[in-house]
């Protein structure tokens, strides 16, 4: 069925501007919600003349009353730097956020998916990391607003399908790069890729053999739309991310590398529960949703260095 009213939370960040131009292609209606606290309106410029296409300026902890057939919940800062800059804002909108879209969801009758995270297994004992493992998260710490923020948001997910027989998505992202990302978001592939191209020194936390998964973020954005599509009874958590693993080393040596940057490896202390590993166990996304990323580390960066070098002065 096209020509879907869907709502994207969070619709100029990173990952929901890519969502909102995948959704357009495909002939739906679009309503980009975003306050603009991380969302940068850049992301979302070249989509405004577009008459299916709508922007309002709108924070989640809010109530919003519209009529939609989908909600994809992606509004949340997701980098350390930014989440921890108003760390009970942060949980609001986790929390408060899922409760306003679930709400809304409820009284609209919409299909409604959750942009959750691997940060909901915290620093894991177990790996690759499968959707079945409860995690290992510090509730007190300085990541815990975003941690155990997400972690809420998915228990209010389960327990509106199950009281209210909502249709819920529960998407578990993994680190995922690509255009439109923020260049200053202390995220580890903008962070080398933005001080490699001015030649400063590559900042690693700790030395460097923590491992990350990195995706693509046009296969994330497919990732969403599968589980969206996907039958009711598929309600996840799903994990969504590339299971490749690379270390952090190895990240900034291929950076340098790919750009002919001059920078050098400087080694800083590893920040609070910053987790050793992370690599998903993608089993399920692969049975139920067919889905598999299939875009190379080094094809990814190569396009990701193209857009920062514009950005970048």
């Amino acid at each position: 069925m096209h020509n879907k009213k869907i709502l994207v939370t969070g619709g100029a960040g990173f990952l929901g501007s890519h969502l909102c131009e995948r959704l357009l292609n495909e002939g739906n209606e679009v309503i980009c919600l975003d306050n603009f606290f991380t969302g940068n309106k850049d992301n979302i410029l070249h989509l405004i003349g577009n008459p299916r296409f709508e922007l309002m300026r709108h924070d989640v902890t809010l109530p919003l009353y519209i009529e939609i057939d989908e909600i994809y919940n992606m509004a949340c800062p997701a980098s350390p730097i930014h989440y921890q800059h108003d760390p009970v804002q942060t949980t609001k909108t986790c929390v408060h956020g899922a409760i306003n879209m679930l709400g809304l969801a409820k009284r609209t009758g919409a299909k409604i998916l959750q942009a959750s995270t691997s940060e909901v297994y915290g620093d894991p004992e177990v790996h690759p990391q499968v959707e079945t493992y409860w995690g290992r998260v510090n509730p007190i710490g300085t990541r815990s607003c975003y941690d155990e923020g997400k972690r809420c948001a998915e228990t209010l997910f389960f327990d509106y399908h199950r009281q209210h027989n909502l249709r819920i998505k529960v998407a578990r992202i993994f680190n995922t790069y690509g255009p439109n990302m923020h260049p200053n978001d202390g995220r580890v592939v903008s962070n080398f890729i933005v001080q490699a191209l001015q030649n400063k020194p590559i900042t690693i936390y700790g030395n460097g053999e923590q491992t990350r998964s990195f995706c693509y973020v046009d296969n994330m954005i497919d990732g969403f739309i599968r589980l969206m599509h996907s039958a009711d009874e598929i309600t996840g958590p799903v994990n969504l991310g590339n299971p490749g693993e690379f270390t952090i080393k190895e990240l900034a040596e291929k950076t340098i590398a790919m750009i002919g940057s001059k920078s050098e490896l400087v080694h800083h202390q590893l920040p609070q529960d910053d987790p050793q590993q992370r690599k998903p166990d993608i089993s399920i996304a692969r049975e139920k949703l067919g889905w598999s990323p299939d875009i190379k580390l080094d094809d990814g960066l190569e396009k990701t260095i193209a857009y920062f070098r514009n950005i970048v002065q």
